[in-house]
C-alpha cells in the first residue's frame, strides 16, 4: 500500500523551508499516520533533499500531520535554481512512500 492510498498532502514554502501536511482521507487511518510518519522517516525519505531537521506537528482533530522540512529548498525560492523551487512536488513524493505489511503489523 502507498501512503496516497490513505492520505493526501499539501505543501507550502517559507524561505528555505518547506511545510508539508499529510491528511488522512478517513479518521480511522490517522493513528497509523501518526505511528509511521515520524520526522526521522520523512527525513530519510527525502535523503539528499532535506539538509536540516524535520519537525512534526500532530493535528489529531484534523486527522493531519504537519511537517517543517528545514533546508529543503536550495536556499529559498529567490535563490534556488531548482525546477521545483517552491517544493510543491514534495507532497507527491511523500505520497509515493510504501507502507509495508510490517508497518501495518506494528500498528
Amino acid at each position: 500500500m502507498l501512503l496516497r492510498d490513505i492520505a493526501h498532502a499539501r505543501t507550502g514554502d517559507k524561505g528555505n523551508r518547506s511545510t508539508l501536511s499529510v491528511i488522512a482521507y478517513d479518521a480511522k487511518h490517522y493513528p497509523l499516520l501518526e505511528t509511521l510518519l515520524t520526522p526521522e522517516r520523512v527525513k530519510a525519505h527525502y535523503d539528499g533533499i532535506v539538509q536540516g531537521p524535520v519537525e512534526r506537528y500532530c493535528l489529531p482533530h484534523l486527522g493531519a500531520l504537519n511537517f517543517v522540512l528545514h533546508g529543503s529548498l536550495a536556499g529559498g525560492v529567490t535563490r534556488s535554481l531548482a525546477l521545483d523551487a517552491h517544493g510543491k512536488c514534495l507532497a507527491s513524493g511523500l505520497l509515493a512512500m510504501v507502507l509495508s505489511t510490517d508497518d501495518l503489523r506494528h500498528q
